[in-house]
């Protein structure tokens, strides 16, 4: 947005794998561990680079705190548009 003459706006796509609350963290590391090597694979690499992605492959922490944030800026895009459910 900021390239087309909108300074200002943080907008992104992101992919992301969620598990129920209250998974076991042994289940959690392991997932993480298995798919953080997938991104760095390099033909899985290529191929997401290849498409505009950026993999990242970041701690379960640091993605709940990521989507934390995300959480914030929309609800305040909405509320302050004025956005409601029909």
């Amino acid at each position: 947005m900021a390239e087309s003459g909108l300074p200002g706006f943080d907008v992104t796509g992101w992919y992301g794998m969620l598990v129920p609350a209250g998974t076991a963290q042994p289940v959690v590391a392991k997932l993480h561990g298995d798919v953080t090597r997938a991104l760095r694979a390099p033909e899985v690499h290529e191929r997401l680079s290849g498409e505009g992605a950026e993999p990242v492959g970041n701690a379960p922490e640091q993605f709940a705190a990521f989507l934390k944030a995300e959480t914030l800026k929309w609800a305040k895009v909405i509320r302050d548009a004025g956005v409601r459910p029909n």
